[in-house]
Order: C-alpha cells, then structure tokens, then sequence
C-alpha cells in the first residue's frame, strides 16, 4: 500500500483553514450586548440601594393613608382580634401587618427601642418603636401587600428587599431625629408591626417627630 505524504505547507494550510471555520462559527454563534440595553445582565440585576430608594416612598405612603390610631386599635383587638386583623391588617405569614399612629411619651430604651406610653391604651398593651441602629424584621416590606416573593429572582433578593427598605427608611426618618435622647419626650410615630402578640407591638416608623 502506498501512504500519501502531504506537504508541511499543505498540512499548515489545512489547519489555518479548519481554525478560520472554528472561529466563524463562534462569530454566528455569538450575541454581541450593549451594555445597558434590555438584553445586559448586568441591567437585570437586583439593586438594594436602588430599590430602598424607590419603593420606600410608596410603603410609607401607604402606611401612612392606612394609618389607625393606636387607642381605637387596641379597643378593636381587646373586642376582636380576628376582626380587627381583618379591618385593619395585611395578611403576612406570621401574622398580620397593622399601621398604626399615635402620639405618646417615650421611656426607657434597649439598644434603639423605646417604650411608648400612649394615652387611651390600656397598660396592657406594651407598644414600643424601633430607632436602630439595627432595624429588624421586615414590617416595611410587608406592610403593603404589594411586595411579594414572586417579584424577585429568590429568597436572598426578597431579604434583601426587606433590609433596604430598612436602610432607606434609616436615611430618611430616623436620620433626621436624635433618636439618643428620646426618653421623656412626647413623640409622634406613624408606623407598622405585626400583630403576633396582642400584648406586644413592636413598631417600625416612617414617620416619626420629636421635639
């Protein structure tokens, strides 16, 4: 049998042709994305900062047209607390989310959260508001019903959404008051907290106005 010998150049060009095919098939293969445009990936990613900027405004509008006022709650759960869930609460997992406003003296204080005595609330009630630095829970991204899970990629962007509208809230209520020295003073608190123990609202403001 007689073996064809090819020749190093026909060999070389043999192979820069097969290279030239390889790369022209990965050049049709190839999406070329402008950044920026609605096909960057970079666009669709989840933004905290930037979502605590823009949602927080509208939660704490809607808190703040939701509002009740803290003594004519507190006689509506003492009646009824699955009515008053009902009238005046959004439905969330561990129990519903109420907004709330009153007006009350502030007492003691552990690390950022106040004790709240409130005119027209039985001393049963225990209503104490959060003033950071840490702000915990997710009262805020739970308060509208609007914000649900199916909005974000997963459970770590729905967190997330939870913490920045905690940070935007921090920036512009909490930042504006020296929430060190509240003890004694007469404060008004527009907020919201879920209602798990009648005995016990532990509120997160969005609004909050101190002498």
């Amino acid at each position: 049998m007689t073996r064809t010998r090819i020749n190093p150049r026909s060999r070389l060009a043999l192979w820069a042709g097969a290279a030239c095919f390889i790369v022209a098939a990965m050049a049709l293969d190839t999406k070329v994305v402008r950044i920026g445009s609605s096909s960057d990936v970079q666009a669709e990613k989840f933004s905290p900062a930037a979502y605590g900027t823009t949602e927080f405004p509208k939660v704490r509008s809607v808190v703040e047209s939701r509002a009740v006022d803290a003594a004519t709650l507190a006689a509506a759960v003492g009646k009824d607390q699955a009515a008053a869930s009902a009238q005046y609460g959004v439905a969330a997992d561990a129990g519903p989310e109420i907004p709330v406003k009153f007006t009350g003296k502030a007492g003691n204080e552990d690390s950022g959260v106040y004790e709240i005595t409130v005119p027209g609330v039985p001393n049963s009630v225990h209503i104490t508001v959060q003033t950071g630095p840490a702000i915990i829970g997710t009262d805020l991204r739970d308060a509208t019903g609007a914000i649900t899970f199916g909005q974000f990629h997963n459970q770590i962007e729905y967190q997330n959404a939870g913490s920045a509208l905690n940070k935007a809230m921090k920036q512009d209520v909490l930042s504006k008051v020296d929430t060190s020295k509240l003890s004694g003073k007469t404060i008004s608190v527009v907020g919201v907290f879920q209602l798990t123990d009648p005995a016990n609202w532990q509120v997160t403001p969005v609004k909050l106005d101190a002498p």
